[in-house]
């Protein structure tokens, strides 16, 4: 059992506090998903519970936090902790030290201390269940975002722990993905495991969750039965997304066939194939986007959504096949050339980053491009992402959230012509992801071309014009919404 009394913590460097009088109980065998908004103290509550925050964290902390009744304080360190409490973080490749993904899930298994026929039972079980057999042998840095949540998962249930703290686990994954690690964690409950898990998506969740936590501004503003908690009106926007209505406008008229011949599009592709070290990762796909649109692409994770989408800025160069964009060939084009004309806000928004302040991640996009004015402009951007009072802060201070929505801020304050955005929602609530996509809309609206990778239909469905499905590798299907 886990249990959290008057908690409360505030970071380095700031005033804010993320925590303030936190008190929860983590009962052994029970579920608790706890969701809110970006910044709302999920992710510095589960260091918290896992002892993280005691023994790593500087900070100025106050209240009691207790592990099996005994004082967090009072174990010797992590390692000791990690007997009883494994913990995914919502960074999962910043747990990934090994070269392939079997090394990482073998670790887990042998710090166990089990027979190697055991080991060996284990490691081909937990593959399977998690989806990762055909993967084994791939370096888990070169997986798509959501293959390496699988990764970080398999290797957390390899340790065996009675307890598991999983931050945001699929947020990054396909639904079909999504429903197989709920079967995996309910499964694991029916055990008698104990979880506590950070979530947004409570729809797949809710068979399997005992109490529903909702965090606003470090504290709890509802907690009980899930279907107790969802009866605030105030409660339920923030814990279940609606798109509804975002299309403010009407649909783009379908171009006639002369038109289209005629008209420069944004982006062409035209027989576009890819391999990574001779793995295909695309397969002679074939794509036109018009400017001014709003086109979604859907898929599985490993489909290929991510590894098309780096080709129109360059990140990658067509094995086989071309890229026009904007009437210019990407192999004519560097980095540098196509940053005038696309912005990219990647999958993991922590790989965009690395100056001091929110302020000064921005200022380098702009610098570069020749940009004046910089002061109004980087005002102006954060303040269309709820940033505005960040501006300061050190960019890897700010929740999973934040740091998603200051990608994209980073992005529109350059305003290229077509911005393409790689799950621009993971880690939002329904009302900040409902935001994010009124903000991209109001992009399109200005005349940008929105191209935007999700794994949720309703965005695809709500706000997109066109809806591009991808299926190891190849587009099966394109179409209006």
């Amino acid at each position: 059992m886990i249990d959290l009394k008057d908690v409360s913590y505030t970071y380095p460097h700031t005033v804010q506090e993320a925590l303030h009088c936190l008190s929860l109980v983590l009962e052994p065998g029970r579920c608790i998903m706890v969701t809110g908004p970006s910044g709302a103290g999920k992710t510095t509550l589960c260091l918290a519970a896992c002892g993280i925050l005691c023994h790593e964290y500087g900070g100025r902390k106050a209240g009691l936090v207790t592990i099996n009744g005994r004082n967090v304080a009072d174990y010797s360190g992590l390692s000791e902790i990690a007997k009883n409490i494994g913990i995914v973080f919502d960074d999962a490749e910043a747990q990934m030290i090994f070269t392939t993904v079997e090394e990482e899930i073998l670790s887990a298994l042998e710090y166990r201390g089990l027979s190697c026929e055991e080991i060996e039972k284990r490691l081909a079980t937990i593959m399977e269940v998690t989806y990762l057999t055909a993967l084994r042998d791939r370096s888990p840095h070169n997986l798509s975002g959501g293959q390496k949540q699988r990764v970080a998962l398999a290797a957390t249930l390899a340790l065996g722990n009675d307890v598991l703290i999983l931050d945001e686990p699929t947020s990054e994954l396909d639904e079909h993905a999504t429903r197989r690690i709920v079967e995996i964690l309910s499964g694991l409950k029916g055990q008698g495991k104990t979880i506590l898990l950070v979530e947004h998506k409570y729809a797949h969740f809710r068979d399997m969750v005992d109490t529903l936590v909702v965090m606003e501004h470090g504290e709890i503003s509802a907690v009980g039965a899930p279907e107790d908690v969802l009866r605030d009106e105030r409660i339920r926007k923030i814990v279940i997304p609606d798109f509804a209505g975002i299309k403010t406008r009407a649909p783009l008229p379908e171009p006639t066939q002369s038109k289209r011949a005629a008209a420069t599009p944004a982006i062409e592709v035209r027989h576009l194939s890819y391999s990574y070290d001779e793995v295909p990762a695309l397969h002679d796909v074939c794509i036109r986007v018009n400017a001014g649109e709003f086109v979604a692409v859907v898929g599985e994770n490993g489909s290929g959504k991510t590894t098309l989408v780096k080709q129109f800025n360059r990140l990658l160069t067509p094995t086989t096949g071309d890229v026009e964009i904007l009437g210019r060939n990407t192999r004519d084009c560097t980095i540098t050339d196509l940053a005038h004309d696309v912005g990219l806000v990647f999958q993991n928004p922590d790989h965009m980053f690395f100056a001091d302040t929110v302020r000064d991640e921005i200022a380098f996009g702009l610098e570069n491009l020749g940009i004046k004015n910089t002061d109004a402009v980087i005002d102006a951007a954060l303040d269309e992402v709820g940033l505005l009072h960040t501006k300061t802060l050190f960019p890897r201070w700010l929740s999973r959230g934040e740091r998603q929505r200051l990608a994209i801020a980073c992005v529109v304050a350059m305003q290229p012509p077509v911005i393409v955005l790689d799950e621009p929602t993971t880690g939002l609530d329904g009302d900040e992801a409902r935001l994010v996509m009124e903000i991209l809309k109001k992009l399109q609206v200005q005349g940008h071309t929105i191209v935007v990778i999700t794994h949720n239909r309703d965005i695809a469905q709500y706000c997109a014009d066109r809806m591009i499905t991808m299926e190891q590798g190849r587009v099966i299907s394109d179409a209006r919404t």
